[in-house]
This record gives C-alpha cells, sequence and structure tokens, in this order.
C-alpha cells in the first residue's frame, strides 16, 4: 500500500536526523524520523515543505516543494500581521 502526504521539515537533529511531520489535510497526522541524507539538498532547512511517499510504512520518495513553502511562509507572515495590528481604540 503506497501512501502520499505533505510534509515539513521540522527541524534536523545533530546534523544527521530529520524530524518530518506528515500532514493530512492540513492537519499533523504523523511524524517520522529519517537520515538528512534522504532529503533534497535544497529543502535541508527548517520549514522546507515535500511531498512525501510512503510504502507499506517505509519511505519510497521526498520531493521538495519550495512554491508550497513561498505560499505557506506568506500566509503565515499575513496571519502574523494580522494578529499584531492593534485595534483602534474605543475612546467612545
Amino acid at each position: 500500500m503506497t501512501d502520499h502526504y505533505t510534509a515539513t521539515l521540522d527541524r534536523i537533529v545533530d546534523e544527521t536526523t530529520a524530524v518530518l511531520l506528515l500532514e493530512d489535510e492540513g492537519s499533523v497526522v504523523d511524524e517520522r524520523t529519517v537520515d538528512v541524507e534522504r532529503l533534497p539538498l535544497d529543502g535541508r532547512h527548517d520549514g522546507a515543505v515535500f511531498d512525501v511517499e510512503l510504502a507499506d510504512g517505509s519511505l519510497r520518495a521526498v520531493t521538495h516543494r519550495p512554491d508550497a513553502e513561498r505560499d505557506r511562509r506568506e500566509r503565515l507572515q499575513d496571519r502574523f500581521d494580522r494578529l499584531s495590528e492593534r485595534p483602534p481604540d474605543d475612546d467612545s
């Protein structure tokens, strides 16, 4: 059985192990640790977004998605900006 997920690189531990958060429909459903060498070079940083394929529970393919990563960062920045705006003074 083959499963496909979106994954976010949560962190790299001791420069050798990557922690991926697997997502399904926007929710984290699993966490996997993999050898950093299994990740594409351009995706070896916190917050990188990947398409991940698992076959019988084993990692089969990892594809970096820089466009999805950029979109996610922009959405998060927009949300942060909205939350950091001060509400208008209510001097009525």
